[in-house]
């Protein structure tokens, strides 16, 4: 579950990944042609985006709805409305031993060609069978045989949702997820073994619109999105695939007309990856900093592009140290914060806000102590 320079650290040899990611391509619906910042899309026909069970009318809403609305900033209207009256989350519809087949809509690939490694974006067809809401995880039992466990299938990987409940056609019937190819490169020679690459991450990467997949969950609880108070301020941390849930919050906040959820808080979203080509969903997310500049803040750490303050290379945790004070103002006055990537990005955050909070005159350990008792903050890594 660790990729090559995320925006927090350098990581090994090994490219892993068990939560979700994405990477910049171009879609084409026969001659219908869609594009954001001149970024190459990876092209699928009509044909390629048909499954046997499911009609080519909703693969094709499906694509042309999980890019960003580019004409007018009017929101999306989303059904079934049924989906918002639930009091308690669903968990753990599906278990391990009795998971779901669901069916693959489409495999799209999210960064260009400069980003190290690949991550993709991944829609599934799930018939409104396996509802969820914004910030949980879907587990995936990959086909084949445990290698430790002869005779046994795969252990379930946990990935995070990267659509809201309505998915990306807003009909309730898909899930998204944002994966990031787990490949291993031997340290010595400097090539790659498949042998020890990501079996869940290379199989969903691969696979083809109308593939089955064997699904679990949801679950998860910590990274739900409250919605108590719409004018709630929400800081959002990411690095590479972790920013998939922040992607369902923001969709729900800015993009989807909910009836009962009319967001008019603040939504700040931190992304560290390594260079532009990595970006994940940057066009729109740059369309609600476009539509919405009083609700909606987006910083973007790129190690391998742009340099900290002190002359190295800037992660996440170097932009959250430029506006230490506001965030924490904020978390003064019942903000919530969010981090989801990999662990590798917690000790650095953490080191960060110990040293702005000791300038404050603060004590970080008592800080932290009442933000978790408030609720106030969320950690999902892996």
């Amino acid at each position: 579950m660790a990729a090559a320079n995320l925006g927090v650290l350098n990581q090994g040899s090994v490219t892993t990944h068990f939560k979700g990611d994405s990477s910049g391509h171009k879609l084409s619906l026969k001659t219908q042609k869609i594009s954001f910042c001149d970024k190459p899309w990876t092209r699928f026909s009509q044909l390629e985006l048909k499954s046997k069970t499911t009609s080519s009318s909703r693969y094709q809403s499906i694509v042309s709805m999980s890019v960003p609305q580019a004409v007018t900033n009017a929101k999306v209207t989303v059904s079934p409305l049924h989906l918002e009256d639930a009091k308690e989350p669903p968990l753990n519809l599906y278990k391990p031993k009795g998971p779901y087949t669901a069916t693959i809509v489409s495999v799209e690939r999210l960064v260009g060609p400069k980003a190290p490694g690949e991550t993709c974006h991944i829609v599934i067809d799930h018939d409104g069978n396996v509802p969820y809401w914004e910030g949980q995880s879907y587990g995936v039992i990959p086909p084949g045989e445990n290698p430790k466990k002869p005779g046994a299938p795969h252990n379930v990987r946990l990935y995070s949702i990267a659509s809201t409940r309505y998915g990306d056609s807003f009909d309730g019937k898909t899930a998204s997820l944002c994966v990031r190819r787990a490949v291993y490169y031997d340290p010595e020679t400097g090539k790659e073994d498949p042998s020890k690459n990501g079996v869940c991450s290379n199989f969903l990467c691969d696979s083809k619109p109308g593939d089955k997949v064997q699904i679990t969950g949801p679950s998860g609880k910590i990274m739900l999105l409250p919605e108590e108070d719409p004018n709630a301020t929400h800081i959002m941390i990411a690095t590479g695939t972790g920013v998939a849930p922040f992607r369902g919050y923001l969709r729900r906040m800015f993009m989807e007309s909910v009836p009962t959820y009319k967001f008019n808080g603040l939504a700040w979203l931190f992304l560290g990856v390594a260079n532009s080509d990595s970006l994940l969903y940057d066009d729109e997310f740059s369309k609600y900093l476009a539509d919405y500049p009083d609700n909606f803040r987006f910083d973007r750490a790129l190690s391998r592009e742009q340099k900290n303050k002190n002359g190295g290379k800037m992660y996440v945790q170097d932009k959250i140290e430029e506006y230490s004070d506001e965030i924490f103002k904020m978390l003064d006055k019942g903000a919530h914060i969010y981090f989801c990537g990999l662990k590798g990005m917690m000790p650095g955050i953490q080191e960060t806000l110990k040293r702005v909070a000791v300038e404050r005159g603060e004590n970080w350990d008592e800080k932290l102590s009442q933000l978790k008792k408030n609720k106030q903050w969320h950690v999902e890594v892996y």
